[in-house]
């Protein structure tokens, strides 16, 4: 496994990238809530030693057991269903919440992505036709319909886009992807007509209430939209430099309690009251960085199957920050997802760090010109 290894490729300025912004995460769990410190830095310690071991692990190797992945990730989103723990009116767990809990459909997102690469390896002379896109759909459906069943609307999409992504790189014709457009300009309207009707099916109530609460607001101040407006006032009440970590002097947002779970879906309100616009702008540099690192790596990458693990991880890096932003803003409609290293949750700092793990392994193995 070492021989098409190429120390020199090492992408250092990848791991020191995901480093720095994993230190910056704890800092900022530690200032939204510190109960939570112990257990993220333990996790951290073992989610940074594994993306280490793992990145000089060859991805043509791990290409091996895929369909072995694959079984797995599949009983465990079943058991996340008949034996899952729930919280929040969702079944997303398993384990005790006053123990362990893990998040399989986080785990999902990096098998999927090793799964789809090895499909699209296989199948890239033929991508354009039938019977290998209804593969390819039949493959991505099986997860996503599991992961939609918890529910858990917000991976579902996320993981959605990644594998859509990937499609597009590996040479999706462009006469499919309008045809795909025209085809989804009436769908939107009417699911816009459809979740205005009572009980609709295959949404919670939870689901339509944000939806309607983005196009609405004014209608939903004092309840759905009222966590997004006390968010953008967080944000906005650190100014330029901030009100300082941990702060205690000022009537903050954080000690207030106006924002609920701070440390997870939106810790960006935290960054943006203590650290200021230049700590926000810092973040969304760092995690830029790291996105445009992993395309790098696509692009230099040996063969097809890591060019597309880039590409599945450059996408998965930047939509999650794209969308945690963009509900922590009010820009996108409330929706839970974590924000990539910075939120608290060991499901999800072990999903990114093992991503980041196979694109470094990608990096070492470049194509020769």
């Amino acid at each position: 496994m070492l021989e098409n290894y190429q120390p020199r490729n090492y992408n250092f300025k990848l791991l020191l990238l995901v480093l720095f912004a994993t230190v910056f995460g704890t800092v900022i769990i530690n200032s939204a809530d510190s109960s939570y410190l112990r257990k993220q830095i333990v996790g951290l310690a073992v989610c940074l030693l594994g993306m280490i071991v793992l990145s000089l692990i060859d991805y043509k190797f791990i290409r091996k057991f895929q369909l072995l992945l694959y079984v797995i990730n599949i009983v465990l989103l079943l058991a996340v269903l008949l034996v899952g723990s729930k919280a929040n009116g969702a079944q997303r767990w398993l384990g005790s919440q006053d123990v362990i809990t893990v998040q399989p459909s986080e785990f999902a997102k990096i098998i999927m992505i090793i799964c789809a690469a090895h499909y699209l390896t296989e199948h890239k002379d033929t991508i354009n036709t039938f019977k290998t896109l209804a593969g390819y759909a039949l493959l991505c459906a099986i997860p996503l319909f599991l992961i939609v069943s918890e529910p858990d609307l917000s991976t579902t999409i996320d993981l959605f886009v990644i594998l859509f992504t990937m499609l597009f790189v590996a040479g999706l014709s462009y006469k499919i992807l309008l045809i795909g457009f025209l085809c989804m300009i009436p769908l939107a309207g009417s699911f816009l007509w459809y979740i205005r009707q009572p009980n609709p099916l295959f949404l919670k109530g939870y689901m339509v209430q944000r939806i309607l609460s983005f196009l609405y607001p004014e209608d939903y101040v004092s309840t759905t939209q009222y966590q997004q407006d006390n968010s953008v006032m967080a944000i906005g009440s650190g100014q330029l430099f901030g009100k300082g970590l941990n702060n205690s002097s000022l009537a903050t947002v954080k000690d207030a309690n106006l924002i609920s779970e701070q440390q997870t879906d939106f810790i960006f309100s935290v960054v943006g009251e203590e650290l200021g616009f230049v700590g926000s702008i810092l973040l969304v540099v760092i995690l830029g960085w790291i996105v445009v690192q992993c395309i790098k790596t696509a692009r230099k990458a040996s063969d097809d199957m890591g060019m597309y693990i880039a590409t599945g991880v450059a996408t998965l890096i930047g939509f999650q920050t794209f969308i945690n932003i963009g509900v922590a803003t009010s820009l996108l409609p409330n929706t839970g997802i974590p924000l990539p290293f910075i939120s608290y949750g060991l499901s999800s700092l072990v999903s990114c760090c093992a991503a980041i793990g196979l694109v470094l392994n990608v990096s070492l193995q470049r194509r020769k010109y």
